[in-house]
């Protein structure tokens, strides 16, 4: 059977691939460029068709005759086949989700990235923009009692996508003008149409009806959770683990600013010392600048202190497109591990909405205020992040496995550790120090909301209390993540549950093993779930 699991991976690969266009211009692969996906009732059978298929066929392979490395591949392939399945007929998002349907990533794949040549790009996003009108007529069929609050975010993320292709497609086309017949006259139909589901989104909502609870209650999401995880850990323990790690890292939190500025270690010098640092802030005119500086700030004290190897690839730091705005404040958008071309890694940070109140844009800043930037560049680039997704893309396996699929817990889980990591080395000093210690309060407290939110009715204003006062976090800050806690569901806790496994694999170096040698070791192998990991370091 060992001979027979490799080129059945590949075929369930290619399978994935093929029915799930972003999935693979996200992988890097561009063979499907020219569309986008078909979630139309139809299709959506097929694909569970399709899945169930590869499901029994990988159910039936031996993981006693395979190696170490296929072993682990089998498990990631048959564990994200089981996924998208329970996705398509259990959680059915793009039934009442209406920013699954929008193809403003899409778009912007083949707008940003330089992959190929304008002309053959161009020629994709004539076709990726000639398929909108079918695919939000389709998602007007599909699409039934959405959330409000899914809803609001949509209005203003498909307003985005329709902004890119009014300001990008006319530059692409200033350098190959030739193409303009085709590609015109699939931007004009792909802008009317965005124009028109906008107003079919603004229409749901000036109904007045309070649509779908955004939350997916206890059995939905633990199902999930148990998918996005990939752990033994159970959703209790999850939550009991957070709320103890609340404890500790507020205490630490506390003795760390009495350290900085005197005084008992209480909550009042802790906010007091949290004041005197948002001070010193950024606005919507610096913020990416400050974000640009901190990158060399933070690769020039990895290499000094040589704890993971570098690479060269290039990380561009940018504000946050519009179409991808409302949900999180930072991301990172790196190639697909199967992009042969030498193309960059976007590190992009959102502004405030130009709607905000001045109360409210201050508040923002005082959250993020340089010290804080400069540990998010940490997280989102160096040594999290940017690196870490690079290092991973060099992984190269007898199967596209782990080129296709990463863990979401071993991803944030190795951000949040390398935040501590810095913090640990004196990166910084105690200003970042302390900014550290609040993150590892949040992210403890994302997976307390996350859970709480979704199976145990959390109220908006014990929300916003637990955030505020127990995590010291600023108003604006704590309303955008209970916005986030309802668009999503069991992401928040990856962070928590991450950090806590890939730490403990940190702390597992073997003795004689220099800390970069065994941190490049961590990222030897792609992006497999820690438990993998472990396996494959041999612990």
């Amino acid at each position: 059977m060992s001979d027979d699991f490799v080129p059945m991976a590949e075929r369930v690969v290619e399978a994935i691939l093929e029915a799930n266009p972003d999935l693979a211009s996200d992988a890097g692969d561009h063979r499907f460029d020219g569309r986008l996906p078909d979630l139309s009732t139809e299709a959506v059978a097929r694909d569970v068709a399709m899945l169930r298929d590869a499901s029994a066929a990988l159910s039936q392979v031996d993981d006693d005759t395979l190696d170490p490395q296929e072993r682990v591949d089998h498990e990631i392939l048959m564990s994200f086949v089981d996924r998208l399945l329970f996705e398509r007929t259990e959680v059915r998002e793009s039934e009442w989700n209406p920013l699954a349907h929008n193809p403003g990533a899409m778009l912007h794949e083949l707008i940003s990235r330089p992959y190929a040549p304008v002309e053959q790009r161009l020629e994709s996003l004539a076709l990726r923009m000639a398929a909108i009108p079918d695919a939000l007529a389709t998602a007007r069929d599909v699409l039934t009692d959405c959330p409000r609050v899914h809803l609001e975010t949509a209005v203003g993320q498909f307003a985005g996508t329709g902004a890119l292709i009014a300001d990008e497609v006319p530059r692409l086309l200033a350098e190959t003008p030739a193409l303009a017949g085709r590609v015109e006259p699939a931007a004009a139909l792909a802008s009317a149409a965005l124009e028109e589901f906008g107003g079919w989104l603004r229409d749901r909502l000036a109904d007045g009806g309070p649509g779908r609870d955004p939350r997916l209650g206890r059995r939905l999401w633990e199902a999930r959770l148990w998918h996005t995880l990939d752990t033994e850990l159970s959703a209790a323990e999850v939550l009991s683990r957070a709320q103890a790690t609340m404890e500790t890292m507020g205490a630490a939190l506390r003795e760390a600013a009495a350290e900085l500025i005197g005084g008992p270690a209480t909550d009042e010098t802790a906010r007091a010392a949290l004041d005197r640092l948002a001070e010193q802030r950024p606005d919507n005119t610096s913020i990416v600048d400050l974000a640009r500086h901190s990158l060399d700030e933070t690769t020039e004290f990895v290499r000094a202190h040589e704890l993971v190897s570098l690479v060269d690839d290039p990380c561009v730091i940018q504000e946050m497109p519009e179409f991808a705005r409302g949900i999180a404040v930072a991301y990172c958008d790196p190639p697909g591990a199967l992009e042969t071309a030498d193309v960059p890694t976007f590190f992009c940070i959102s502004p405030t909405p130009t709607d905000w109140s001045p109360e409210r844009i201050t508040s923002f800043y005082r959250e993020y205020n340089d010290h804080m930037v400069r540990n998010l560049s940490v997280h989102e680039a160096m040594p999290g992040h940017f690196l870490q997704l690079a290092h991973s893309r060099r992984y190269r396996g007898s199967t596209r496995v782990r080129s296709l699929r990463r863990s979401g817990p071993f991803v944030e889980g190795w951000a949040v550790y390398t935040e501590e990591l810095m913090a640990q080395y004196g990166f910084g000093g105690a200003p970042l120090r302390l900014q550290q210690l609040k993150m590892q309060l949040r992210s403890a407290l994302n997976a307390i909301l996350d859970q709480l939110v979704h199976c145990d009715g959390l109220t908006e204003a014990d929300a916003m209390a637990m955030m505020t006062q127990r995590a010291f976090q600023e108003e604006g800050e704590a309303a955008g993540k209970w916005r986030r806690a309802q668009l999503t569901s069991t992401q928040l806790s990856t962070y928590f549950v991450g950090y806590t496994e890939v730490a403990a694999i940190a702390r597992a170096r073997p003795t004689g093993t220099s800390v970069r040698d065994w941190h490049d070791q961590m990222l030897a192998h792609g992006s497999p779930a820690p438990r993998h990991l472990r396996t494959l370091l041999g612990l």
